[in-house]
C-alpha cells in the first residue's frame, strides 16, 4: 500500500512515516499542497494523509482540486482545528476523513484501514442496482450515461467525480425510491453500515451543490434515507 503524506511539519511526517512503515505502508512525503497536487496527478497512491494548514494553501484546497481532476484517493485530514465547521469543510471539500492532533497512532491507523475498506472494489456488481445502468438514463435535464462515466445536464457536459456519478445514477434509476443510508453504501461503496462513516451525508451535501439549478434536487426523508425529486 502507497501513501501521500502531505505535510508541511518535517519531523511529525518523519514520525508517521515511520510508524507507517512499520506496518508494512511505503510512504512519500510532500511539504507543500502544490507539490502534493503533482505527485498524485504522476503517480498512484492508495490513501493521502493531508495536512490542513501548509505554507502555500489549504489542505481544503487540495482535497477540492484532486476531487475536481478526478483524482478519487482517499483522503484523511489531519490538522489541529476542531471546531465543526472545519470538519465539515475538510469533509465536503472531498475527504473521506478528519482526524484531530494530537492523537494516537493507534486511532489513525483504525481510520487508515476503515477508509481503504470502503474504498475497495466490489467483487461483482451483479448484486447492486448500478448493474442495471446498462444504457443511458435520464430524469429531467439530466442524461447519465453510467457506462461510459458521463453525464450532461441540457446536452451540456456535467463534471462528477466517480463516485458522486455513481451515487446519483443509483437515485436516478429509480425516481421517487427513498434509498436508505445502509443501500447506498452497499450499491455504491460496496460495505456494510459503518456507524464511524458520515460518506453517505458528505457525498449527498456535494451532489446538492452540483445539482442547484439543474431541475432536480436530494430529499431528505428523515429517517428512512434520500430519494431524487423535481426541484421545487
Amino acid at each position: 500500500m502507497r501513501l501521500l503524506i502531505v505535510e508541511d511539519e518535517v519531523k511529525l511526517a518523519d514520525t508517521l512515516a515511520r510508524g507507517l512503515e512499520a506496518e508494512g505502508y511505503r510512504a512519500s512525503h510532500v511539504g507543500t499542497g502544490a507539490a502534493a497536487l503533482d505527485l498524485a496527478a504522476r503517480e498512484t497512491f492508495d490513501f493521502v494523509l493531508l495536512d490542513l494548514m501548509l505554507p502555500d494553501m489549504s489542505g481544503f484546497d487540495v482535497a477540492e482540486t484532486l476531487r475536481e481532476r478526478g483524482i478519487e484517493v482517499p483522503v484523511i485530514m489531519v490538522t489541529a482545528l476542531d471546531e465543526v465547521k472545519d470538519r465539515v469543510a475538510g469533509l465536503r471539500a472531498g475527504a473521506d476523513d478528519y482526524i484531530v492532533k494530537p492523537f494516537a497512532f493507534e486511532e489513525l491507523l483504525a481510520r487508515i484501514e476503515a477508509v481503504l475498506r470502503r474504498a475497495q472494489p466490489s467483487e461483482a456488481t451483479g448484486g447492486s442496482p448500478l448493474a442495471a445502468a446498462t444504457g443511458p438514463v435520464s430524469f429531467g435535464t439530466i442524461t447519465i450515461d453510467h457506462v461510459r462515466k458521463q453525464a450532461t445536464v441540457d446536452g451540456k457536459p456535467f463534471t462528477l467525480t466517480a463516485k458522486e456519478l455513481d451515487l446519483l445514477t443509483l437515485l436516478v434509476l429509480s425516481p421517487g425510491k427513498v434509498f436508505s443510508r445502509h443501500e447506498i453504501l452497499r450499491s455504491v461503496w460496496t460495505m456494510d453500515d459503518d456507524p464511524l462513516t458520515n460518506i453517505v451525508e458528505v457525498y449527498i451535501s456535494r451532489l446538492r451543490r452540483k445539482l442547484s439549478g439543474c431541475g432536480a434536487q436530494i430529499e431528505n426523508v428523515r429517517g428512512f434515507g434520500y430519494r431524487i425529486a423535481e426541484a421545487a
